[in-house]
């Protein structure tokens, strides 16, 4: 695996901590475009997958994120950063995987 799960889960984390972080008139965009990434990650990954899975589409690119961003909130340049808004977006997705518990990859 190029980019290894811990990795990861650290851009992932600062995708969020951007998104704490952003103005307040930015955010329900920023909201609108997480929750359609999430929702495009159900419908690649399903309901059951683990933290390697969801670690090897992210490494295939998030080019597709950026191009859902624009779609999604088309007048919010600021919401189209896939730093943003995808990492956020595979944090908030990671929660449901199968070997993820308690803010980490738990053991089979």
């Amino acid at each position: 695996m190029l980019t290894s799960f811990e990795t990861a889960l650290g851009q992932w984390r600062e995708g969020e901590r951007r998104m704490a972080g952003a103005p307040l008139e930015h955010r329900a965009a920023l909201e609108d475009v997480v929750g359609r990434i999430v929702a495009e990650l159900r419908k690649r990954l399903g309901g059951t997958f683990t933290t390697d899975e969801l670690t090897e589409l992210y490494e295939r690119g998030t080019d597709w994120c950026t191009d859902l961003a624009t779609a999604v909130a088309p007048d919010a340049p600021w919401a189209w950063d896939a730093r943003t808004v995808a990492d956020a977006a595979f944090l908030r997705y990671v929660r449901d995987a199968r070997d993820f518990a308690g803010g980490r990859r738990t053991e089979p």
